[in-house]
């Protein structure tokens, strides 16, 4: 049997996520038809949420690690699907990941905290809320590390979970996100990878009267571009930005 010439693979995108990760469902809803979605995930560590899992996913090398498992279908752009361990180490750990997973070969790298900064440039947004799943630690890490990027944060709200945030409930995301929201703030952003949103963020936009960024939709958003493309999401605002505009 002969090997065809010809391919009709759509293009990809790689995606690398903590080992607990459990929405890949959550991401393929912003890819679009012409683009292929791959994933994989950095070890199993027997740690909960914390200061300290955001240290060990978030090192450079086994980020490398995962990106390179992915190389092999020759992905467009690697992302690397992690808020807290992406921002854990600051702005030089989030660019030290990018340099990282670009040493594998890769074209192009991001990382959800590197896109979710992006997006709120993108978005003109100076004073941001903050919503996030984590302990107070872990969300006063994610505070500095905006502010160390030049955007101020206008106030937080946390659940402080440790495991399991995944299963967090609709409505206890929207009360979190209300509670986060300031009349002063440009823009909520909801952290977390984990934490499920693609269904709240346009009537959360509409409600509040400000845009509604999260984590997974700042990196989908983010490395589709890269890709050449558009991620598609209905009534969500930041999806009608371009990146680096």
């Amino acid at each position: 049997m002969t090997a065809p010439t010809t391919s009709t693979t759509n293009p990809c995108i790689g995606i690398v996520a903590p080992y607990d990760f459990a929405l890949d469902r959550e991401l393929w809803r912003w890819v679009p038809d012409t683009l292929d979605l791959l994933l994989t995930r950095t070890p199993y560590q027997p740690l909960t949420v914390t200061v300290e899992m955001a240290q060990r996913v978030g090192d450079p090398a086994v980020v490398a690690e995962a990106t390179l498992a992915l190389t092999t279908p020759a992905p467009a752009v690697v992302g690397y699907a992690c808020t807290s361990g992406s921002f854990v180490a600051g702005l030089a750990g989030e660019r030290a990941l990018v340099d990282a997973m670009l040493a594998t070969g890769v074209p192009a790298a991001v990382t959800t905290s590197g896109a979710v900064v992006a997006a709120l440039q993108a978005l003109g947004v100076g004073r941001v809320a903050v919503a996030t799943p984590y302990d107070e630690a872990i969300t006063r890490l994610l505070a500095a590390y905006l502010e160390e990027a030049g955007v101020a944060v206008a106030a937080t709200s946390h659940l402080g979970l440790d495991s399991a945030i995944w299963s967090v409930p609709r409505e206890v995301t929207l009360d979190l996100v209300r509670r986060a929201w300031t009349e002063d703030c440009d823009a909520v952003f909801v952290s977390c990878t984990n934490l499920a949103t693609y269904d709240l963020i346009g009537p959360l936009e509409t409600e509040l009267g400000v845009p509604v960024v999260s984590a997974n939709q700042a990196t989908m958003w983010a490395a589709v571009s890269l890709a050449g493309l558009a991620a598609q999401g209905e009534g969500q605002r930041l999806l009608q930005e371009v990146p680096g505009s």
